[in-house]
């Protein structure tokens, strides 16, 4: 076995959250040579370390079927940090200390030896950076290999804890979790039967956003919203998740998952959940997490024998951006030709409840769109009795509450104001608010928010079993649909624009319009 080193955090930041420095553990990935461990969570680690927030004897293990040896993988994982935190390259604190807490073990994931190998340096740590037998496992690797890996955990005794009663054990599972309700279902079957329910983080890395937070906050903590905050004062409620890129050589996975399994069973539904869920009684996970269950469960499911008013599904194809030619969908690597795969989704939902009958919910995302946004927008009622009519030279827009998670994190409030003028003219203006003004800093991203929050044991951002079984007994029916539907109903769209005409159709029979973004 070779030496162990102790991570010591930079003295300079120790104390300045010390209400949110875990307790000393361990994190294993499994996956560790893939795009995820490089892009997102060395990084994210790196930045908790350097502000002082992760434990003294924090240690990393990755393991991965790349034939890495410590020293290897501690250098890619060097240049992951230099290039997407943009840290200088010599770094001193990255090379002198955190760095020497990282370790590879090859590992093809269904090797018993290679769980006991392991095993032995989880000891290891835990004696020499007095980790205590605290254990965080993240999967990183595709689907497939999560029972694998569960099993394996399982059998191996280190999904037990070390210590009962006075050691944790968790795991962090990656979406998709599943790919319908029956798979779902068994994904969890299979978790449960190896850990308890607490022990489970399944990680959406939208619900870590600093905006998608905000919204408890803004709902819960200004008394001039909650009491307006519904059916009697909103006329409808839009969210957009778009995405300007298409399917970034993804194509294998895309045509198994499609648009409403890779964004709208998770990501959507999700904000969904925040934007209409009752108060909880208190602010801790357990409570948060019942009410967005609860606003989950009463979704209206899709009347199937009129699916068209309510669903629409598309695809990109040709089209240009700024001079240059975008590729349709079908001409993506490892996409079939005849694909019936969207790439682009727009939802009528309905929330059969007190405080939302009636009102509806528009979604809409897709890939290949102009621009890379997602936003809540709550447009209100109009006011009852126009005092300015025969004034006026055009309509008075309604107000807007318009919540925008990416880019740009902040939320803004469109209200009407007269003009400067001699006659009463009325224009619309926007009170802005933007994250990185109002702090003087740009909000951490959510990957390390939801890793702290993994290591302190807080779930609230984290998705519970009965909400991702919800979500999918709400899509699977349409999915199924669209599948028997093949070729019918599946309309185009030129990438680079806003989705099918149809799109459009949905929103405008009943009388509004999308939104511009």
């Amino acid at each position: 076995m070779s030496e162990t080193t102790v991570l010591t955090s930079p003295a300079r930041a120790e104390s300045s959250h010390p209400h949110r420095r875990p307790d000393p553990c361990t994190m294993v990935i499994f996956g560790a040579s893939g795009d995820l461990t490089e892009r997102k969570l060395i990084p994210a680690l790196y930045y908790l370390f350097r502000q002082g927030l992760l434990p003294e004897g924090f240690g990393v293990i990755g393991c991965a079927r790349t034939p890495y040896t410590n020293e290897t993988f501690r250098e890619k994982m060097r240049r992951a940090v230099v290039k997407y935190l943009n840290v200088p390259p010599d770094d001193s604190a990255f090379v002198e200390s955190f760095h020497k807490g990282i370790y590879y073990i090859t590992d093809d994931f269904g090797d018993p030896a290679a769980y006991e190998q392991l095993k032995q340096l989880l000891d290891k740590l835990d004696q020499d950076g007095g980790t205590g037998g605290n254990r965080l496992f993240y999967l990183a690797t595709p689907p497939s290999f999560f029972p694998q890996i569960v099993q394996h955990l399982g059998a191996s005794g280190l999904a037990t804890p070390k210590f009962p009663g006075k050691s944790w054990t968790r795991i962090v599972v990656e979406k998709p979790f599943g790919r319908d309700t029956e798979s779902a279902r068994e994904l969890n079957r299979i978790l449960t039967s190896v850990f308890q329910e607490e022990q489970i983080y399944r990680i959406d890395h939208y619900l870590g956003k600093e905006t998608v937070q905000n919204l408890l906050v803004f709902r819960f903590a200004n008394g001039i919203f909650e009491p307006i905050w519904n059916r009697r004062y909103i006329d409808h409620v839009q969210i957009a998740v778009a995405e300007e890129i298409g399917i970034e050589g993804r194509g294998g996975y895309y045509e198994e998952a499609g648009l409403v399994r890779d964004m709208i069973q998770n990501h959507v539904l999700s904000l969904l959940s925040l934007v209409t869920m009752e108060p909880p009684s208190t602010f801790e996970a357990t409570a948060v997490r019942d009410e967005k269950a609860k606003a989950m469960r009463a979704v209206r499911p899709f009347p199937l024998d009129r699916l068209h008013e309510y669903a629409v599904r598309g695809q990109y194809v040709e089209g240009w951006e700024n001079g240059r030619k975008l590729p349709a969908y079908r001409s993506e690597p490892n996409v079939s030709p005849q694909s019936t795969t969207e790439t682009f989704a727009a939802l009528k939902l309905y929330i059969d409840n007190w405080r939302w009958a009636d009102v509806p919910f528009y979604v809409r995302s897709g890939k290949r769109l102009p621009k890379r946004v997602s936003e809540i927008t709550i447009q209100f009622r109009r006011a009852p009795h126009l005092l300015f009519r025969g004034t006026l030279t055009r309509a008075v827009e309604p107000n807007l509450l318009s919540v925008r998670i990416q880019p740009d994190e902040g939320i803004s409030l469109r209200f009407n104001a007269k003009i400067p003028d001699t006659t009463m003219q009325i224009k619309p203006v926007d009170m802005q608010f933007r994250y990185s003004e109002a702090f003087a800093t740009s909000p951490p991203t959510a990957y390390e928010t939801l890793l702290l929050d993994c290591m302190l044991g807080d779930p609230m951002l984290f998705t519970r079993a009965d909400f991702v079984d919800l979500a999918w007994e709400l899509v699977t029916p349409l999915l199924n649909r669209w599948k028997e539907d093949g070729k019918k109903g599946l309309y185009f769209y030129e990438a680079g624009t806003w989705g099918p005409p149809e799109a459009d159709h949905l929103i405008e029979r009943d009388g509004r319009t999308w939104h511009a973004l």
